[in-house]
């Protein structure tokens, strides 16, 4: 090989060494996690231990205390029922910031009350 060659592809290389690097040593988001009470402190209530979190890896970490079976359905996703003073998880990616609004499925309880609007920035 030449000279210029190998002088050119050392140059290449650094280019690229300077190009990946940077991307290389950029942090990963933590994974969040999320506790959510299912009726409490109503039969037809969510309460989450927080109403916004960051986007990435999401995992909900439902309890049912209450006295009927509920389930979470957040982004496409949702657990199965899940039963009374029983506990259930739920890992959901969000891609993007937005509102993603979140509900227990079983019929009529939305409707009653058990929904909510979780903030991903």
């Amino acid at each position: 090989m030449s000279k210029i060659r190998v002088a050119a592809l050392g140059l290449v290389a650094v280019a690229m060494l300077a190009w990946a690097v940077p991307a290389l040593a950029q942090p990963k988001r933590a994974a969040s996690t999320i506790s959510v009470t299912a009726g409490k402190p109503a039969e037809f209530k969510f309460t989450l231990s927080a109403s916004s979190v960051k986007h990435g890896t999401v995992t909900f970490n439902i309890t049912n205390s209450g006295a009927l079976a509920h389930d979470f359905s957040i982004n496409g996703k949702k657990t199965a029922l899940i039963q009374p003073k029983k506990s259930g998880t739920l890992t959901v990616t969000f891609a993007k910031a937005g509102s993603y609004p979140y509900q227990c499925t079983v019929p009529g309880h939305a409707a009653a009350g058990m929904k909510g609007t979780l903030k991903v920035t």
